[in-house]
C-alpha cells in the first residue's frame, strides 16, 4: 500500500447526466439511493469545509501544510459543485431533493456555522471544534473513497459509467488528500479528548443524516410504490458488495480512535493517482487545462 504524498490540485471536471437513469444501479433502487445521498450531503458539507478552512489559513505556520490545505480547499469546492450538478437531473426524473437539502443547509450553515462569540478563547474553541469535526468526517470520506475504488461489484452489476466515474474521481481525491484534515487538526490542536468527542458527534450525525436521506429518496421515488429503506436492506447490499459492509465500517472506528492513528493507514495513494490518470472526467479536465495554456 502506497502513501507517497503528492501535490494537491483541483481538477475542473464536468459530467453529463442526460443518459443516466434514475436507478443507475440496475434493478437496485435501495443501493442507488443510499449512494445518491452523497449528492445531497456532500455539497452542503464540503461548502462548510471550505468556509471553515478559509478561517483557519492565518493560523497555519507550516508552509507545506498550508499548501496542502489550499489544495484541499480547491478539491472540496470542486466536489461540492460536481455533486450539486446531479440535483437538476434528479428533479427532471421526478425526485425533488429540496426538502432534504434545506435541512442539510440548516445543519451546516446554522448549527455548525459561525457564531457570534467574543474574540479570544470562546471563538478559538469553536473554530477548533469544527476543525476536529472535519478531521473525523474526512476519516469516513477516505474510507468511502477507498471502498468505491475497489467496489468491483458495481461494475459487474452494470452501474452507469458516468455515475461510477463521478464517485471514483471523488473517491480517489478523498484518498489523495486523506491526511490533510487530520494533520491540520494535529498542527493546530491535537487534543486526543477533542478527537474522541468530535468523532462521536461526527459519526452520530453522519449515520442519522445518511439513513434519513436514504429514506427520503425511497419514499419519494416516483417509480416505487411504498418505497422503504431499512437496516436489513443495508446489510444485504453490503453482503452483495454494492455498499460498504457494516463490519468494515465498525472496524474503521478503533483505527481512528487509536492514539497512533494516521490517515495514511487508510487507502492507497498510488491506486488513487492511477485512477485519476485514467478517469474520463479527470483526463478531459487535464486536456482542457493544457489547451488553455
Amino acid at each position: 500500500m502506497s502513501n507517497t504524498r503528492v501535490p494537491l490540485k483541483a481538477r475542473q471536471v464536468s459530467f453529463a447526466w442526460d443518459k443516466t437513469p434514475l436507478h443507475w444501479l440496475p434493478d437496485d433502487p435501495f443501493s442507488t439511493h443510499t449512494i445518491n445521498v452523497l449528492h445531497l450531503l456532500l455539497p452542503a458539507g464540503e461548502r462548510w469545509f471550505v468556509h471553515v478552512y478559509k478561517q483557519v489559513l492565518p493560523y497555519i505556520t507550516d508552509e507545506r501544510l498550508r499548501e496542502d490545505v489550499i489544495g484541499f480547499i480547491g478539491q472540496e469546492a470542486m466536489h461540492s459543485q460536481a455533486h450539486d450538478e446531479v440535483l437538476p437531473h434528479l428533479r427532471e426524473q421526478g425526485l425533488d431533493p429540496t426538502p432534504y437539502t434545506a435541512q442539510l443547509d440548516w445543519f451546516f450553515e446554522k448549527l455548525l456555522g459561525d457564531r457570534t462569540l467574543p474574540p479570544g478563547k470562546a471563538r478559538q474553541w469553536w473554530l477548533m471544534e469544527r476543525v476536529a469535526l472535519i478531521a473525523a468526517i474526512e476519516h469516513y470520506t477516505a474510507f468511502l473513497g477507498n471502498w468505491v475504488l475497489n467496489a468491483e461489484e458495481l461494475d459487474r452489476r452494470g452501474a452507469d459509467p458516468m455515475m461510477l466515474d463521478l464517485l471514483r474521481w471523488h473517491g480517489a481525491e478523498e484518498v489523495e488528500h486523506r491526511a490533510v484534515a487530520f494533520e491540520l487538526f494535529e498542527h493546530l490542536d491535537g487534543s486526543y479528548r477533542r478527537r474522541v468527542r468530535t468523532w462521536a458527534t461526527a459519526f452520530t450525525a453522519l449515520v442519522f443524516l445518511w439513513q434519513r436521506g436514504a429514506r427520503f429518496f425511497m419514499e419519494n421515488d416516483p417509480t416505487l410504490v411504498d418505497g422503504k429503506a431499512s437496516w436489513k436492506d443495508f446489510y444485504r447490499s453490503g453482503k452483495r458488495g454494492v455498499l460498504p459492509t457494516p463490519g468494515a465500517m465498525a472496524r474503521s472506528i478503533p483505527r481512528y480512535l487509536s492514539r497512533s492513528y494516521h490517515p495514511d493507514q487508510e487507502g492507497d495513494t498510488e491506486q488513487a493517482v492511477a485512477y485519476l490518470a485514467s478517469s474520463p472526467a479527470a483526463v478531459a479536465a487535464e486536456a482542457r487545462t493544457g489547451a488553455d495554456r
